[in-house]
């Protein structure tokens, strides 16, 4: 969901902190729920939530949460990212560095609900187990 500077406020703000400490959990239980499953199947089940930038409306702020795949010797077989939130300056519509005139400030929020997010993510891990038998 795209929103532009003038829609955000505190309540955008607390929405998009509130995503991110429910996904930054919801991936924890994951890795504790299921490590020693891939353990037996000689895989590596890593997750991580990353956030770059301290102010979610300045330009160049994204947080998202990954979980990967990999072999025991570390070759990653597959990794599943989701964006949760990503501010960015823009002018016609492409993404720019610089504060030009006319550039705008746009932030992109996860359409789908964390109930969604927790089901994609569980498929997503039944999905690595089963291709891997």
């Amino acid at each position: 969901m795209k929103f532009q500077q003038k829609d955000f406020d505190e309540k955008l703000k607390g929405e998009i902190k509130k995503n991110e400490v429910a996904l930054k959990d919801h991936i924890e239980e994951l890795l504790s729920q299921n490590k020693s499953v891939f353990a037996k199947k000689n895989l590596e089940l890593d997750a991580d939530f990353e956030k770059v930038g301290d102010d979610p409306f300045a330009p160049g702020y994204k947080s998202s949460i990954s979980v990967g795949v990999a072999e025991e010797n570390g070759e990653l077989i597959d990794l599943h990212i989701i964006k949760i939130w990503e501010c960015e300056r823009t002018l016609l519509g492409m993404p720019i560095i610089k504060q030009i005139p006319g550039s705008k400030v746009v932030g992109e929020l996860l359409d789908e609900s964390l109930e969604e997010i927790k089901e994609e993510l569980r498929e997503y891990i039944e999905e690595i187990l089963v291709g891997t038998n």
